[in-house]
C-alpha cells in the first residue's frame, strides 16, 4: 500500500475535501482562508510546520464512545448517597468485579457520595458513569499524600510529584498503579511511563526499515510477532550526537549548535516511545493506525517493541468531583487533591466530567490515543488544569473549560493552564474556553502538538526547568486563538517554536515573562492572519483536517 491511498484517503477525495472545507467553512472571502491550509490540504502528512492530527483522539477521534452494557450499580456493592459514608470501596468492589466480567459500564445514581479513597479504574472496557456532571458527585476527602504517601521528584530536591502526577479518580492498568505506589511507598521514585518503573519492562518484536515521517506502512525486519489489532511500542533511540532530538526540532544549524549534554531531564525523556495500533500485515509491510510521527534513521535504532499491558475501552463520564475547598498549595508543593488521570492507557476516554477545588485537574501521563471531551476544571483555582505529559502522544481534548478561581491564589503558588511537555507530541486542544491560564509548555521539548478555537483570558504562567531543554519542537501550530485581555504569554509563537505556525491570533503584547528563543538563526516559523482571529478560514484546524480525511464529525 502507498502513502498516496491509506486508510481510505486518496490525493483525489483529499483534494476535493479541501475544496469543500474551504467553501462550507462559511462566507468567508478567500483572503480569509489561511494560505498554509492550502498548503496543508495538498501535503497533509509532510507539512513541514502543520502536524497531521486527523486521527487524534480516542479510536481515531471518533465522535462516540463505546457503549458497554451495565454490569454493575454502586449501590448494590454498599454505596450510599448521604455525603457522609464512606462510598469509595464499594465503588472500587464494583469496578472491580466488571473487571473480573470481562467489561461493562458501572452506573452512579445522582446524590453526593463521600470518597475516602482513590478511585480506580484498572481493567479494560470498564466505564464509571454518572447520571451527569451536574447530578452526580464524589466528594472526595482526602489528598494523594493522605492516601499513598510522600511522592519525590526522580529529579531530588523537596518537589512534589503530586503537583503534576496522580489522580483521586485514576485510569491505570491495575499492575501497573500497583508497581507505581509501590514505588512511591519505597521511596523509590519511578519512571511512570509504557515500559515500567525501571524503564526495563520491555522486549523488542523487530527492528524496523529507515522510513519517512508521514509514512503509513513500515517494513519490518520479522513480522513473525506482530498481528493486526496489536498495540506496540515505535521506540526510538538518540544517538552521542543527539540527532533524534535535533530532528525533533526541524533540523538545521539551529538545533545542530544547540548544547544538549547538559540538559539531563530532557535527556531522560529518551528513547522516545510511540504507542500505535497494527492495521494490517502483508509479508513484512505493516500498516500503522497513524502516520509516522518522525523519521526512523539507522542511527536511531528503530524497533517496534511490547509494554506494559495497556489500559484500552475504559472511561469515566457523567460526573463531579470535587475536593475540599482549601487553599491552593505552595508551587510545586502540592499534596494531591487531583481529579482525573490517564496512565499507560490507550483509546480510553473522560465525558461529562467536572473537578471541583483541585490542585491538578485532568492529566494524560503516558497516555495516548486518549479523548477528554466537555471537561472543566472550576473552583478555588489550581496549579495545572490540564497536564500532558511523560511521552502523551494523539490525544485529544475538546469542549473544555477552565472556570476563574473563586479565591485570589495565595502567595506563591502557581498557575499555568493547558500543559504539555516530556516529548509529546500530536496532542490536541480543541474549542476551549479557559477564563484563566495559560498555553503551558513546561520545555521538555513537546513537539506537532495543535490548539485550536480558543478563547483564553492569558494570565498564567509557564513552567520548566532549564535541565528539560527547549520549550517547543517543531510543527507545533496555534489556530484562530483569541486573547481575550491581549497578553502573549506563549500564545504568538513565531518567535520560539522552530518549523512552527501561528496563524489567525488576535494582537498580543509581551508582559514580564518573557522569552528568548531556544535556538539560534532562522527558526522558519510561520505567522499569518496576525489580528484577525474571527477571520481565519478553517476556524478548528482539527476539524478541518477530519473532514480533510473524509472522517467527518
Amino acid at each position: 500500500m502507498s502513502n498516496r491511498t491509506v486508510m481510505g484517503i486518496t490525493r483525489r477525495s483529499l483534494l476535493g475535501s479541501a475544496v469543500t472545507v474551504a467553501l462550507g467553512a462559511g462566507v468567508a472571502s478567500a483572503a480569509e482562508t489561511a494560505p498554509m491550509w492550502r498548503e496543508f490540504s495538498h501535503t497533509p502528512f509532510t507539512h513541514p510546520q502543520i502536524p497531521y492530527v486527523g486521527r487524534a483522539g480516542c479510536h481515531g477521534g471518533a465522535t462516540r464512545f463505546p457503549r458497554r452494557r451495565v454490569v454493575a450499580d454502586v449501590r448494590d456493592f454498599g454505596a450510599v448517597a448521604d455525603g457522609t459514608t464512606d462510598s469509595a470501596p464499594a465503588i472500587n468492589r464494583a469496578l472491580a468485579a466488571a473487571g473480573r466480567a470481562g467489561g461493562g459500564t458501572v452506573t452512579i445514581p445522582p446524590g453526593t457520595f463521600r470518597v475516602d479513597d482513590v478511585i480506580r479504574v484498572g481493567h479494560s472496557n470498564v466505564v464509571l458513569k454518572g447520571a451527569g456532571s451536574g447530578r452526580t458527585t464524589l466528594y472526595a476527602t482526602k489528598n494523594l499524600t493522605e492516601l499513598i504517601g510522600t511522592y519525590g521528584s526522580r529529579y531530588g530536591g523537596d518537589k512534589s510529584s503530586w503537583s503534576w502526577a496522580g489522580g483521586l479518580i485514576w485510569l491505570a492498568p491495575q499492575a501497573r498503579w500497583e508497581s507505581l505506589v509501590a514505588a512511591i511507598r519505597a521511596k523509590a521514585w519511578p519512571f511512570e511511563g509504557w515500559t515500567g518503573n525501571r524503564r526495563d519492562e520491555w522486549r523488542t518484536l523487530t527492528a524496523i526499515a529507515p522510513a519517512r515521517q508521514g509514512s503509513w506502512t513500515v517494513t519490518v525486519a520479522d513480522a513473525c510477532s506482530l498481528r493486526p489489532g496489536a498495540l506496540v511500542l515505535l521506540r526510538l533511540a538518540d544517538d552521542a550526537d543527539h540527532t533524534l532530538l535535533e530532528h525533533m526540532c526541524g533540523g538545521g544549524p539551529g538545533p545542530e549548535a544547540y548544547f544538549w549534554d547538559d540538559k539531563t531531564k530532557l535527556t531522560s525523556y529518551v528513547p522516545y516511545e510511540w504507542p500505535v495500533r497494527i492495521a494490517r500485515i502483508h509479508g513484512r509491510k505493516v500498516t500503522l493506525e497513524r502516520p509516522l510521527p518522525l523519521d526512523l534513521r539507522p542511527e536511531w535504532s528503530p524497533q517496534l517493541t511490547t509494554h506494559v499491558p495497556e489500559l484500552s475501552g475504559s472511561g469515566v463520564e457523567g460526573l463531579t468531583l470535587e475536593a475540599p475547598d482549601v487553599p491552593q498549595q505552595q508551587h510545586l508543593l502540592d499534596k494531591g487533591h487531583n481529579g482525573v488521570v490517564l496512565q499507560c492507557a490507550y483509546d480510553c476516554w473522560v465525558d461529562d466530567v467536572t473537578v471541583r477545588h483541585v490542585d491538578n485537574g485532568f492529566g494524560l501521563v503516558a497516555a495516548s490515543a486518549c479523548t477528554l471531551r466537555r471537561t472543566r476544571v472550576a473552583g478555588r483555582g489550581s496549579h495545572h488544569p490540564y497536564f500532558c505529559r511523560e511521552g502523551s502522544h494523539d490525544n485529544l481534548v475538546e469542549d473544555f473549560t477552565i472556570e476563574e478561581r473563586t479565591r485570589p491564589a495565595p502567595a506563591n503558588t502557581q498557575l499555568h493552564g493547558i500543559n504539555v511537555e516530556g516529548l509529546s507530541s500530536y496532542n490536541v486542544w480543541s474549542r476551549g474556553d479557559m477564563r484563566m491560564g495559560t498555553f503551558d509548555s513546561h520545555r521538555g521539548l513537546p513537539f506537532a502538538n495543535v490548539r485550536t478555537d480558543i478563547t483564553v483570558n492569558n494570565n498564567g504562567r509557564h513552567g520548566g526547568d532549564a535541565s528539560a531543554g527547549p520549550l517547543f519542537g517543531a510543527r507545533f501550530t496555534h489556530w484562530n486563538i483569541r486573547v481575550t485581555n491581549g497578553r502573549a504569554g506563549l500564545v504568538k509563537i513565531d518567535g520560539l517554536a522552530p518549523w512552527s505556525a501561528t496563524v489567525g491570533i488576535d494582537e498580543v503584547r509581551e508582559f514580564d515573562q518573557i522569552d528568548v528563543p531556544d535556538f539560534t538563526g532562522d527558526l522558519h516559523t510561520r505567522l499569518e492572519l496576525y489580528g484577525s482571529s474571527g477571520a481565519v478560514r478553517p476556524r478548528n484546524l482539527y476539524e478541518a483536517q477530519r473532514r480533510l480525511n473524509g472522517v467527518g464529525r
